[in-house]
């Protein structure tokens, strides 16, 4: 008998049983052997809370295991680890922190709670002297919240740049690719079920801002919310704007960037999530379909990027499943992972003192003066200009200006002083540009 089987086995009850719930009992079940090989203990799946009943679902279990009563479920004293996958703010946030009191560990893809109060989270982790991991919440099955956690935690970070929505990044994609509009283009991200029924989470950029403030809060020691992340989503997003980027040379993705930054009382973090342009000869710009990535730098690793499928059954379950294992480790060795790490307590910054460069066209008359007239206004507010084209068209013309660097306060001016001028008929569109030159 091999001395794993002598082991009492690792009780895993699980909260949903869902696309990645199905996935993580199957995993479960399929690979119990190397599971209880890597452990050092079998893993018994003990119990699964759903809502209803005899539905049918994609994991082959025996019915007994199922259960409606998820709050007795999460303080059995036997289970061990709870595995969360409901998703939600409640009642996801009272049954983590009744697992944990109850004395389990918890696994957790979680990334709408997390970024809204995981510090009640860890904080309900520390006290209950039990593990809180969460790989899975942030670009599905790549490994990137562990790295920044552990493996560049002797380093200093100071960027993560990335492409963390499957939904958006096949949108703009397709847009890029084909020439089709933002709707026609999430028609067929709906068609092909990489957009929901209702993709306002996607579009809009609430699940990428998510997931910019639980990245921002591992790599830069701070706690950063949800609310914390300047949000911009990608339906506004036009045709022109993407033939625009071609044209210089660039793709639009819907970007997270978490930065260090220089604040007016110095250090401090920026987190943003919103459409811009990037070269394409940038690491990102080669991201197609439904994939992520997440682009990190910092000061002794250099430039590191992260790449594969950000959500799906199987892949996020993998990234549970790499939890689970290490958290059942822990127990049997009755030790704890790292928590959670605030201690630099940096202030986050408004929107409007963050830098970057833009790309913005303006519909404009055709006649003498105008250009002459559109470029002082930038200067009057301190935006300088990098290159100006115009295109005529009729009586009317449309100018694009790219900037240099330039604050997003002193930008947003820029452009209300442009659209009351009286030959401006209308600022079509204002898109910031990433990862080139200033």
């Amino acid at each position: 008998m091999k001395e794993s089987d002598k082991q009492q086995p690792i009780r895993v009850a699980m909260l949903g049983c869902g696309v990645v719930g199905s996935q993580v009992a199957r995993l479960i079940h399929e690979q119990a052997g190397d599971l209880a090989a890597r452990i050092g203990a079998p893993v018994e799946l003990v119990g699964v809370a759903v809502r209803r009943l005899g539905l049918a679902r994609d994991a082959d279990l025996p019915a007994d295991l199922f259960t409606t009563d998820a709050e007795a479920l999460v303080a059995r004293e036997d289970v061990d680890v709870v595995v969360e996958v409901i998703g939600g703010i409640e009642p996801a946030r009272g049954l983590i922190l009744s697992a944990l009191e109850h004395g389990a560990s918890v696994v957790t893809a979680n990334k709408a709670l997390l970024a809204e109060d995981g510090a009640t989270l860890f904080a309900g982790a520390e006290q209950a002297g039990r593990d809180l991991y969460y790989e899975a919440a942030v670009a599905g099955a790549i490994p990137i919240l562990r790295p920044l956690r552990e493996s560049l935690a002797g380093d200093k970070v100071t960027r993560v740049l990335g492409i963390v929505n499957g939904t958006t990044n096949f949108i703009l994609d397709k847009m890029d690719t084909s020439g089709a509009g933002f709707t026609e283009a999430l028609e067929e991200a709906q068609a092909l079920g990489y957009a929901e029924a209702d993709p306002t989470a996607d579009v809009e950029g609430f699940d990428a801002a998510a997931k910019a403030a639980i990245l921002a809060s591992l790599a830069f020691h701070t706690r950063v919310t949800a609310a914390d992340v300047y949000r911009e989503g990608i339906a506004e997003v036009t045709a022109s704007d993407v033939a625009s980027a071609r044209e210089m040379g660039s793709v639009v993705k819907l970007l997270a960037i978490c930065a260090l930054a220089e604040g007016p009382d110095g250090p401090a973090v920026s987190a943003r999530v919103h459409p811009a342009m990037i070269p394409r000869s940038h690491p990102l710009a080669s991201v197609r379909e439904a994939y992520n990535a997440v682009f990190v730098e910092s000061e002794a690793a250099g430039q590191l990027m992260f790449y594969g499928p950000g959500a799906g059954g199987a892949p996020t379950a993998s990234a549970v499943l790499g939890d689970l294992v290490t958290v059942a480790r822990n127990r049997l060795g009755e030790v704890r992972g790292a928590g959670e790490s605030s201690y630099a307590d940096l202030p986050v910054l408004s929107m409007g003192s963050t830098e970057t460069r833009y790309h913005v066209s303006i519909d404009v008359d055709d006649k003498a003066g105008v250009l002459a007239a559109v470029a002082q206004a930038f200067a009057e507010h301190d935006v300088s200009i990098q290159t100006v084209r115009q295109e005529g068209r009729g009586d009317d013309a449309q100018l694009v200006v790219v900037t240099h660097t330039a604050s997003d306060a002193d930008l947003s001016a820029c452009v209300e002083s442009i659209r009351r001028m009286a030959f401006v008929r209308e600022v079509s569109s204002v898109m910031r540009v990433e990862g080139a030159g200033e």
